[in-house]
């Protein structure tokens, strides 16, 4: 059954309640006063307390607020036993946290009535809190799922992209090899000959055709350090967007961000076929501050917003192959709204947004893309960082066949949050951003 821990300081009290509690098949614990009460209650964790309110040490209210206010006792069921029937004496017994009241003298079927009520609801409190804590649980888990699967896409497009300068370079080494191999032979030739002449040069020279050779190395050369610095800025911008170093609260420059969250795209449009991989991409930067904020998570953000956007374009393209009116377009701009909050604004004209889905596109788990090519994570944990763990807004304003217009708009810093946000009209479609998500989402 249950764990009781009855407090009071008069003993026969205690045996009543004692004998009456053990007859229901309860363990009970006793305490003579409210001091002892609370070194039993933080030992053994009781499932519901019934606490005289007049007791030496410390008094039945306050071990009460004690109580509650401790997290791994906050859900034991709390009853008060009290000779005061005075309004004000519940009332105050009531803002301590006590959840119910048993009048002196107690009338036992009264007791064992609210001690079962009590216990059904501390049970159905212990269920809530496991179904939380398995829910929180399981949601990390498809959130790591979902990051994984972003880290498997980023990579796939980050490989093919280091994949053709690195191709080129390896398959320029052999001709390189061969011309150094020639130059190096004719050198030779010259040192081991003291008669080595002029014409016998030039003779060696027109053999390998220098000018060609010379030529050509120094095409090759050139575009092997173009592409070497290729590489390198992927693998510099792949480490600074996934550092762990950078976590927590740091100055954030939104330019340099969006710029490096598009970056990790590119090979997504360099692979894409048709008029995506030529597609223009729109950048009007205003003059912003820097804003305060997680960089990993912003990046993380960004990542989510400006990915749904191509997913939509490509979506897009492929029932418009045979439109040649349509050309796909992207395009991001920044502004300052006032001193205290900045706007992202992320626009495409893709497959746009139904109207019967307003509301809807933000929640965990939606999502209208085919079977296998979304779990509806993206833009709920874009959400979570921008709404929930920076305080910002993250809205959209979309027409179906039309495209979408993103809106994210961030705190310049913690003291801004306190700053009430310009206004700025709103339509049904962009009513989510004001409601919490239906689970605390974990990063």
């Amino acid at each position: 059954m249950a764990t009781i821990l009855v407090i009071d300081d008069e003993i026969t009290t205690q045996l009543v309640l004692q004998d009456l509690l053990e007859g229901e098949g309860h363990d009970v614990l006793m305490a003579d006063d409210g001091q002892q009460g609370w070194e039993l209650a933080s030992q053994h964790g009781p499932n519901l307390i019934i606490c005289d309110w007049m007791m030496p040490k410390i008094n039945g209210v306050d071990l009460c607020r004690q109580v509650k206010a401790e997290p791994q006792l906050e859900a034991t069921f709390f009853i008060l036993l009290t000779a005061r029937e005075h309004l004000d004496d519940r009332v105050c017994g009531l803002n301590a946290g006590a959840d119910d009241f048993i009048s002196k003298p107690i009338e036992t079927e009264e007791l064992l009535a609210r001690v079962r009520s009590g216990l059904r609801l501390n049970h159905l409190n212990q269920q809530l809190t496991q179904s939380l804590h398995d829910l929180q649980a399981a949601q990390v888990q498809l959130v790591q799922s979902e990051k994984m699967s972003s880290l498997g896409r980023l990579v796939g497009g980050v490989a093919h992209e280091i994949n053709n300068p690195i191709s080129f370079i390896y398959g320029n080494l052999s001709h390189i090899k061969e011309y150094t191999r020639d130059i190096s032979h004719l050198i030779q030739q010259i040192r081991s000959d003291e008669n080595f002449s002029r014409d016998q040069l030039l003779g060696a020279l027109e053999d390998i055709d220098f000018d060609f050779v010379m030529a050509d190395l120094e095409n090759m050369l050139g575009s092997m350090k173009e592409g070497s610095e290729r590489i390198r800025e992927i693998v510099i911008a792949l480490r600074e967007f996934s550092s762990q170093e950078r976590s927590g609260i740091h100055k954030i420059d939104l330019h340099h961000a969006l710029d490096l969250a598009f970056s990790m795209l590119q090979p997504r449009l360099h692979n894409a076929q048709g008029r995506i991989s030529v597609m223009p991409i729109e950048k009007q930067y205003g003059e912003l501050p820097n804003i305060e904020g997680d960089i990993g998570l912003i990046n993380q953000a960004l990542f989510n917003i400006l990915e749904n956007s191509l997913d939509a374009i490509l979506r897009r393209s492929q029932a418009c192959q045979q439109d040649e009116n349509w050309t796909p377009k992207l395009a991001i701009s920044t502004r300052s709204l006032d001193s205290c909050w900045v706007e992202v604004e992320i626009v495409d004209n893709g497959v746009g947004i139904d109207t019967n889905l307003n509301g809807k596109i933000f929640d965990p788990f939606f999502t209208t893309k085919p079977v296998g090519q979304g779990k509806g994570l993206g833009l709920a944990v874009a959400y979570q960082i921008i709404v929930q763990q920076h305080h910002g807004q993250l809205s959209y304003d979309s027409q179906l066949h039309q495209g979408t217009h993103f809106f994210m708009r961030l705190p310049v810093s913690q003291a801004s949050i306190q700053c009430q946000l310009p206004a700025k009209g709103y339509n049904a479609s962009q009513a989510k951003s004001e409601q919490a998500l239906p689970v605390p989402m974990v990063r």
